[in-house]
């Protein structure tokens, strides 16, 4: 991965939004190396096998929890798993991602109301409010929030990270490998590799949407859609034609991944997986 430090604005911007995509413009004056390491992030997913310096994941976790929670509630909970075989095991279950083997450090990030479950037990209170679908949803923005502050303060480190969604395609065998108990009120919602990039298989910055179709003004009021995403599917198709990878747009992409119930790879099955693992969701 390069310096994501690279006191260069214009070319940052630019590397963000793609080839043949307007980019906002910023003086070197109005850049500082917080933004630079934000505009630089990209999605690793070739790491050395050196393992993180002891210290950096409470470190990191550390950062995790500097991140907002919603009335300081903390219903998520992060875990560490460096052990490889139950890395490979975790990467079988993923889809076989390379990745997971790969990178010392795999954080399953988990939506957690089990801490103050056991809390109200203990103290013989009522508690009816984890069981409804905004304690849920508070869980999964928190993690977000936890997770994304980590990966921030990881790259600022020189470090490489990837998200692994697919935790969600086979949530239960997840979280037995994980430890966690049917009904426990503990749900893997995402997973994070960290670790030091292979800089012989370097990352690129992926290209994202144009401001025009993401941001609004006062109102909510889209263009119509192909204006919206004409230059970005070019965009796109450009990264993976650099990338040696088919070109493909990101329209096409997009539709059919949500195609089907079968296009979501066993994540439809999300009601289900939530109640066996103790969410009520009313």
């Amino acid at each position: 991965m390069s310096d994501p430090f690279i006191f260069d604005p214009s070319a940052l911007l630019k590397a963000r939004y793609g080839a043949g995509q307007a980019a906002p413009t910023a003086t070197a004056a109005a850049f500082n190396p917080v933004l630079a390491t934000l505009l630089a992030h990209r999605s690793v997913r070739a790491f050395l096998p050196d393992a993180l310096a002891a210290g950096t994941l409470e470190l990191l976790v550390a950062a995790a929890q500097s991140a907002p929670s919603s009335s300081n509630l903390q219903v998520w909970s992060a875990l560490a798993v460096q052990d490889p075989a139950r890395r490979a095991r975790l990467a079988t279950l993923v889809g076989n991602q390379q990745q997971l083997r790969e990178a010392p450090l795999f954080l399953a990030w988990l939506v957690d109301v089990s801490r103050l479950q056991r809390l109200a037990a203990e103290r013989g209170q009522a508690l009816d409010g984890v069981d409804y679908l905004d304690t849920f949803l508070m869980g999964v923005i928190d993690a977000a929030l936890a997770a994304q502050n980590l990966v921030n303060a990881a790259e600022a480190l020189g470090l490489g990270t990837v998200y692994i969604g697919a935790l969600r395609n086979q949530p239960e065998a997840v979280a037995a490998e994980l430890g966690i108990e049917a009904g426990a009120g503990v749900y893997p919602v995402f997973g994070l590799c960290v670790g030091h990039p292979d800089p012989a298989r370097p990352a690129a910055v992926k290209p994202r949407l144009p401001q025009s179709a993401v941001l609004y003004r006062e109102r909510f009021a889209p263009a119509p859609v192909e204006q919206e995403i004409a230059g970005y599917d070019e965009a796109m198709r450009a990264f993976y034609l650099a990338q040696g990878l088919p070109a493909s747009s990101w329209s096409a992409h997009s539709l059919a991944r949500l195609r089907s119930a079968d296009d979501l790879k066993g994540r439809h099955r999300l009601r289900e997986a939530l109640a066996g693992l103790g969410f009520g969701l009313r």
